[in-house]
């Protein structure tokens, strides 16, 4: 494959704004669009060429905007819809779309649609939502967990029934098998396509489909329920409903879709994306549950080595290789930050977000950038649970408890796993706040701001952020590391993760050690290959530094 066969989505890196996060323009203390508008200057030095933001429709904000009132309107917080229009016509002058997130398995409890379906059960909207009868002795109508915790499934008075919710209560689930849902679904999506953005993220997409049977299942803690996720993710017949979503939205639009789906694994990928499928690329979390185990129970983190990693990386990496396309990435608006995430070793920070963003930046696929991710954050420092603001967090804290850990211990697995470690506020310069707000943020901005900002590492040449810029532009001036073939190598090693990309007239290979010692790697592979890049500048051949990678090319 040549670079030319690309789409304009395969030939670009991919960068996720979190609004409420970015920058407040109004002194208000949370972003706003106008503040994504500002730099699009600053995203396009990173080779940026599609801005997905997160939800900012007209939302109650109980789970910061995955709540939404209404598709058609844009929440007063972030601005207006002229704001809007502006980042959309902005972006396109400076070669970026803006890709909008789609919440369509669920939406708010103030929802126009949701008031009226809980209204009566006879009105026109009364199956819009998956409504249930108790039991016979009035509980619930299965031991579903909810995966934010607590029952999935909260009641009704107006209508004496229950109503399922697979994340908060406030998100009641969308009845996809009503054909009225899925044709406003469509117009939503439409409507915004008509605008001019240039794709779709869709969230939770895999849950749209319920099982035909609503059953107990088994029970896997303490709390005496079962994970909704087991019983409703990846069912039988959703890709009927993701075809029809595709015939009807994106056929004969030049725009790509992303589909965010936990449950489906890299064996079914080719059912997904490709030819044949109903996205241009999914997002799965193989790689991203290596270090939180299969279960997603935050207090009950896996047992993980470096080639677990690699594995179901390069899992996903072959069953696209032909078929589809892949979404590389380790950071996201739910993810705790990778310096932390996938490292199992000390070191310093910069270093660990060198060394990965090497392993990220150079994949087969199209790189997608979480905010901050370009400057290497960690983790925040969290001190009580009264800190979070996050509804996950709060459940995953009270689950935790429930399962016989100290307030000390469950405290240490939601500072560790928790969302908000990735939604404190994007650090701009070493001003009050961050330069994010002249207000007061919405979440406290992590403490090293006054050293770890962009103007400082827009002036340090050493920087992650300098060396983020130097990658991506290595990345869009090479064939081979746009269009290639990716080689896993050295799989076995539990300290170097490395790949070659083989184009049709050069090559790259990649070596990056993830750990705190030095590594070896056998020296015929990069014979004949020159050095493009390496974190420690000067290289020696055969060696690896501790958390040092190299990026050796065709002359």
């Amino acid at each position: 494959m040549k670079t030319s066969d690309l789409a304009w989505w395969q030939r670009t890196i991919a960068y996720e704004a979190y609004p409420k996060s970015f920058l407040d323009t109004r002194g208000a203390g949370t972003g706003t669009i106008a503040g994504i508008t500002s730099k699009l200057d600053y995203l396009a030095k990173l080779g940026v060429g599609a801005l997905w933001i997160t939800p900012c429709y007209r939302s109650p904000m109980v789970d910061n905007g995955y709540d939404v009132q209404d598709y058609y309107a844009i929440d007063p917080s972030f601005g207006t819809m002229a704001d809007m229009d502006e980042l959309i016509a902005r972006g396109r002058e400076h070669g970026i779309r803006v890709v909008m997130d789609l919440v369509f398995n669920h939406t708010s409890e103030a929802c126009a649609w949701f008031v009226e379906s809980r209204s009566s059960r006879d009105n026109p909207r009364s199956d819009w939502y998956v409504w249930r009868d108790a039991k016979p002795d009035g509980s619930e109508p299965t031991n579903w967990r909810s995966i934010f915790g607590g029952s999935a499934w909260a009641w009704c008075e107006e209508r004496q029934q229950y109503y399922l919710h697979t994340f908060a209560p406030q998100q009641p689930d969308l009845n996809w098998e009503s054909p009225e849902v899925r044709r406003a679904l469509y117009d939503i999506a439409n409507f915004w396509a008509d605008k001019g953005v240039g794709g779709f993220r869709i969230d939770a997409i895999t849950y749209i489909k319920k099982p035909a049977v609503f059953a107990d299942g088994p029970v896997d803690g303490e709390d005496g329920l079962s994970s909704v996720h087991n019983a409703t993710a990846n069912g039988e017949g959703i890709l009927d409903f993701l075809h029809e979503f595709k015939a009807a939205v994106c056929d004969g639009r030049d725009i790509f879709t992303v589909g965010e789906a936990n449950g489906v694994g890299a064996d079914e990928l080719c059912r997904w994306v490709g030819k044949d499928g109903v996205f241009d690329l999914l997002f799965e979390f193989s790689h991203t549950h290596v270090p939180m185990g299969e279960a997603e129970i935050w207090c009950k983190p896996a047992q993980w080595r470096l080639t677990d990693l690699k594995r179901v990386l390069t899992a996903s990496q072959e069953a696209t290789a032909t078929n589809g396309w892949y979404p590389a990435f380790f950071e996201n608006h739910d993810q705790p930050r990778s310096t932390v995430n996938f490292f199992r070793c000390d070191g310093p920070i910069d270093a660990k977000a060198k060394a990965l963003g090497t392993v990220l930046l150079m994949q087969r696929g199209t790189p997608f950038l979480y905010q901050g991710e370009e400057l290497g954050y960690g983790n925040a420092t969290w001190t009580s649970p009264e800190q979070f603001d996050d509804v996950q967090t709060r459940g995953e804290y009270e689950f935790a408890l429930t399962e016989g850990f100290t307030p000390e211990q469950a405290l240490a697995a939601c500072s560790r796993f928790s969302r908000d470690n990735a939604r404190t506020p994007m650090q701009w310069d070493a001003s009050a706040n961050a330069g994010f707000t002249t207000g007061t943020p919405w979440l406290p901005v992590h403490p090293d701001y006054q050293q770890m900002n962009v103007a400082a590492q827009e002036a340090d040449p050493n920087s992650v952020l300098c060396w983020y810029r130097r990658l991506a532009a290595l990345r869009l001036s090479r064939d081979e590391l746009l269009a290639g073939s990716y080689e896993e190598l050295m799989a076995e090693s539990e300290q170097v993760y490395a790949y070659r990309r083989q184009g049709e007239d050069g090559a790259a290979v990649v070596l990056a050690n993830l750990s705190d010692q030095p590594a070896a790697y056998d020296a015929a592979l990069v014979d004949g290959l020159a050095l493009l890049a390496g974190t420690h500048g000067t290289v020696r051949p055969g060696a690896l530094r501790p958390l040092e990678a190299v990026v050796f090319g065709t002359r």
